[in-house]
């Protein structure tokens, strides 16, 4: 064993001082394992701390929403009065009807196309909504099918001019209605998100009944919120099977969603992209290595001589082996290193740049690991062939090679 190490100590020293007698060839030797590195680290590593961002942006949004939505209600439809019923269930806390409606919304001379959204006071209290002035749609609102509106600031702006509009008249497709409210355009709930980008208006559910006729009380989508004393998975689970009773243990009659299903989706799409992107920079480091192939041959040929005087004064093709192959992984290994420090040195630069975005780029361990012995296997694979042509040279052609 201490031979064996010996040995392999001065095959090391012996591939250094190649390396170092050409260092511009080496380094052109190792670009491409450099530039493949760069590659693999840098691009999975942003794709990950790009997920990291959507992911926690995600889970800050409508953390308590639960939607809910029926394809086939076999003859047995969800009402105003069903969902009422259902907030008495163990683990439901809060149910509301959703439908929606494009129109034209009038002021004045002013006009525009705006969506409606049908709805009862509990969708303010699941959709975490924040008024800036005025209420929200109330129940006897819903009662006595009141023509009163909600706004979201963009619309307030847009129609009226000013945010400050309470009272003022609001003309959906030729029915008046008084605004008794505006929303606050802010990023802390999904449906804030979604609303504060285009212009939104809220009235109860029965006076959209009579707005639009491609709405019917025939409840088609709602959204759920858990009991205050309850979570998330036991008000699914309780909403489900509700649903599945009511509809003949059908699963594909509706159908439920959360925001896991969101975390999910972006993870796998992510995932998926990350593969790809990692794929892209393998096959880099794959160039890279056939680089590596192609100078130890020329390498091989430059020394032939010395190989010949070694194996006339007793090296074994195990030595001569050892040798080759190990200037061909610590090639690799340097590029590897190199790569490995200026992906490092661009991310911070990088998560410097956007950190005004709140995202930060972290180098991901696990892929550098990867890359590391990804270039281990590259220098053992494209240095072998060299290092077995040099191994099997005849010691008399190789004294006899050149001269």
């Amino acid at each position: 064993m201490k031979h064996f190490f010996k040995m392999f100590s001065q095959s090391f020293k012996m591939a250094l001082k190649s390396i170092a007698g050409n260092k511009f060839r080496a380094f052109l030797t190792m670009l491409g394992i450099i530039i493949g590195v760069m590659a693999l680290v840098i691009l999975v590593s942003l794709v990950n701390g790009a997920t990291g961002t959507v992911t926690d942006t995600i889970s800050s949004l409508a953390t308590d929403l639960i939607t809910v939505t029926v394809s086939d209600d076999k003859g047995n439809p969800i009402t105003l009065d069903t969902l009422d019923e259902w907030m008495s269930e163990e683990g439901i806390g809060l149910l509301a009807p959703v439908g929606e409606t494009s129109v034209t919304a009038k002021y004045d001379s002013t006009s525009t196309t705006a969506e409606v959204y049908g709805t009862t006071p509990a969708y303010e209290t699941i959709n975490e909504l924040s008024l800036l002035l005025g209420r929200f749609i109330k129940s006897s609102d819903v009662d006595n099918h009141t023509n009163v509106c909600v706004i979201n600031e963009a619309t307030a702006e847009a129609l009226v001019g000013y945010t400050d509009c309470l009272g003022e008249e609001l003309s959906l497709d030729g029915m008046k209605f008084t605004i008794v409210g505006v929303l606050e355009d802010d990023d802390t709930s999904l449906t804030s998100v979604v609303s504060s980008s285009s212009y939104t208006i809220y009235i109860s559910y029965t006076s959209l009944l009579r707005l639009s006729s491609t709405v019917s009380s025939e409840i088609t989508s709602f959204t759920v919120s858990a009991a205050e004393d309850s979570d998330m998975t036991t008000a699914e689970t309780a909403i489900t099977a509700l649903l599945m009773e009511r509809f003949e243990e059908d699963e594909d009659a509706f159908e439920v969603s959360t925001q896991d299903v969101m975390e999910d989706t972006m993870t796998s799409i992510t995932s998926v992209l990350a593969l790809l992107l990692g794929g892209i920079a393998a096959i880099s480091l794959i160039v890279g290595g056939i680089g590596i192939m192609n100078i130890m041959l020329v390498t091989v040929t430059e020394r032939t001589r010395e190989i010949g005087i070694r194996k006339a004064i007793g090296a074994g093709r195990g030595v001569i082996l050892q040798q080759f192959l190990l200037e061909s992984v610590v090639l690799c290994m340097l590029g590897c290193a190199i790569g490995v420090f200026l992906s490092w040195a661009i991310l911070q630069v990088v998560s410097i740049v956007v950190s005004s975005l709140s995202m930060t780029f972290e180098m991901n361990v696990p892929v550098v690991l990867i890359a590391v012995a990804f270039c281990f296997v590259i220098g053992i694979v494209f240095g072998l062939y060299p290092a077995n042509k040099a191994a099997k040279m005849a010691p008399i052609d190789a004294l006899h090679y050149g001269g």
